[in-house]
């Protein structure tokens, strides 16, 4: 084998509706990437369990997100789009990186620190583990390529730390088996099964902040449902929240250093710019030393022009359930025909007994 086949890989969760950050930051970037690159997108349903383990409709929500992946544009028969506990081989890994990665690795993220609170000790195994099954869902399918956000930046670098403390292990027996890539890890070459996985980061709005408070990040888990647009919304909505959006007295400024330290400017700028696809630098253009007065109804007439149609044709798409289950019982048999050709190839690496 002389190199990984360029592939992108990657996950929503299904819990609660998305959001425009959601979409800017990530759907929106799948879509653009499908044209160019081999892709898998996953709804992983199996890391929603450690939000919370009792749902009343988690199965609804997985088809809320696929509805989503397809509104926006990804093209489920070219790529592939399925759910995540369908393929088996997803746990199976993880269980193996689990006995790869490191608990002060683990201990080491900021999410599980963020997310646990001082109650550490009361939160579950899987919030602490969950970043081996996020390498898992990446290098099943030997991923060379993931669109990530910031925040999810750490946790691709354990990716990259799992995978290469797999091949400096097995080296010698990939070898062997001849079924690994040469890499070269500081002044030693390693033959490699897993590739180290690269971040795609990047865009003019792949951080969308709170429209209610610009220090916050957009959640789909924020009391107020004013502090996000969510996919769902209709353009009256839409425009109705971008008319009440924080902002502060200030006219813009011409160049993008006057946003500093006025965050709701900047994410609106950032916002507009996203959809537009164009720099914040080249926003201010249009509309510097302009008052919000003008400028949020352009950004209000911007984002229904973007969203209402996706919205529109997510409702429709989640009406036929039948439809839905048909795109994720398709990609689940797809992907897994690739997640057992490498879980074969992971049991021989380690020495299991099969077959």
């Amino acid at each position: 084998m002389s190199a990984f086949k360029p592939l992108v890989f990657s996950g929503v969760q299904p819990t609660g509706n998305l959001h425009l950050g959601n979409y800017l930051g990530a759907i929106k970037k799948f879509v653009a990437l499908q044209e160019t690159s081999d892709c898998i997108y996953c709804v992983v349903d199996l890391h929603s369990l450690t939000a919370q383990l009792v749902y009343d409709d988690l199965a609804d929500q997985t088809r809320s997100i696929t509805a989503a992946f397809l509104a926006s544009g990804i093209d489920p028969k070219k790529h592939i789009v399925f759910n995540q506990s369908r393929v088996m081989q997803h746990a199976e890994l993880a269980w193996i990186f689990n006995c790869v990665a490191r608990i002060g690795w683990m201990n080491k993220m900021t999410q599980f620190k963020d997310k646990a609170g001082k109650d550490r000790e009361n939160a579950s195994l899987g919030l602490l583990a969950y970043p081996s099954l996020m390498a898992a869902d990446i290098l099943l399918y030997r991923a060379t390529h993931v669109p990530v956000g910031e925040d999810q930046k750490q946790h691709l670098e354990l990716t990259r730390d799992i995978a290469q403390k797999f091949n400096n292990d097995f080296s010698d027996r990939i070898a062997r088996l001849g079924v690994g890539v040469e890499m070269q890890v500081g002044e030693e070459t390693v033959n490699g099964f897993f590739p180290i996985t690269e971040p795609v980061i990047g865009g003019p709005a792949a951080r969308i902040m709170s429209l209610r408070d610009g220090s916050k990040k957009m959640s789909k888990s924020d009391p107020s449902d004013l502090s996000r647009i969510n996919l769902t919304d209709d353009a009256d909505t839409i425009s109705k929240k971008i008319r009440k959006a924080k902002t502060d007295p200030e006219a813009l400024p011409s160049e993008v250093d006057g946003l500093e330290s006025r965050p709701e400017a900047e994410n609106l700028v950032g916002i507009y710019a996203g959809l537009a696809e164009m720099s914040k630098a080249d926003v201010l253009k249009e509309f510097g030393g302009q008052q919000f007065s003008v400028f949020k109804p352009a950004l209000a007439d911007l984002a229904v022009e973007k969203l209402a149609p996706i919205a529109g044709e997510m409702r429709r798409i989640e009406g036929d359930r039948a439809y839905v289950d048909a795109v994720l019982r398709d990609g689940g048999e797809r992907a897994g025909v690739l997640a057992e050709t490498t879980m074969k190839t992971v049991r021989d690496i380690i020495g299991l007994l099969q077959g």
